[in-house]
């Protein structure tokens, strides 16, 4: 893809076996400079280590998304070490058993449930744009893309908390768009639908994959290469023309 040769990227939630660590990859095959991070830094770490190997250059970094200090701190460290930002990929979350399983329906999610995943999910990204933006538009511009989730289209009984913070995404979405897009600075959304990654492989059954695959208008379900690919895409200068938008990624399992 064009442009990303050397373009300094930031990925939010990139550990092995996820979408953020296929996205760092992808963009490392493409001669970024990816600058891994997560809340467990020596898997942001092996991530680095595997963009090194395709021949770029990378970071592994600890991040905790629900810490403005620390989302702002990996922005100076990038900027300090690298000579500036072109990227932000948002795509961090919790989706441990105590948090996501335990994220009911409206009359009955634990508010503690409630109040971390808008923080990690949406308050998380409100405070890497808040840090990125500046620093891009001061840069000549640059591309954030955030992740929401098919399951804000489907509308599901469950999971009142995770689909709020992601619905919350559109809304920043638009408006980071609206206040980057004049100093070149794009603000898109991607909503991936059933990605294997290692979590999704481990935790769930054939018998509920199938079940899933026969809803999907496409042969087979997604792979986090596949939402990595689109995330490529929207960081280079091909997707320049791209902005304010929301992108569903899920095989056909929707129509928009």
């Amino acid at each position: 893809m064009r442009g990303l040769r050397d373009k300094v990227i930031i990925i939010a939630g990139a550990a092995p076996g996820n979408i953020g660590a296929a996205a760092a990859v992808r963009l490392g095959e493409e001669g970024a400079i990816v600058v891994a991070a997560d809340l467990n830094e020596a898997a942001a770490r092996e991530v680095a280590d595997a963009i090194t190997a395709v021949g770029s250059r990378a970071s592994g970094r600890r991040l905790d998304v629900t810490d403005e200090d620390s989302f702002k701190a990996l922005i100076d460290f990038t900027v300090a070490e690298y000579g500036g930002l072109h990227g932000l990929f948002n795509v961090a979350a919790d989706l441990s058993a105590g948090n996501i399983g335990r994220d009911s329906d409206v009359t009955t999610v634990p508010i503690d449930v409630w109040k971390h995943t808008i923080d990690v999910t949406l308050t998380g990204y409100m405070y890497g744009i808040r840090h990125a933006l500046p620093v891009m538009m001061e840069g000549g511009g640059g591309s954030i893309v955030n992740t929401m989730s098919s399951a804000v289209w489907q509308g599901e009984p469950v999971r009142a908390a995770y689909q709020a913070a992601k619905s919350g995404l559109v809304g920043l979405t638009r408006h980071a768009s609206t206040v980057g897009g004049k100093h070149g600075v794009r603000t898109n959304v991607v909503s991936p639908g059933v990605v294997l990654t290692g979590a999704a492989l481990a935790t769930t059954t054939e018998e509920w994959r199938q079940e899933v695959l026969d809803t999907v208008r496409s042969p087979r379900l997604g792979t986090p290469e596949d939402i990595g690919s689109v995330i490529a895409f929207l960081m280079s200068d091909d997707g320049v023309y791209i902005n304010g938008q929301s992108i569903l990624v899920d095989g056909g399992a929707n129509f928009t």
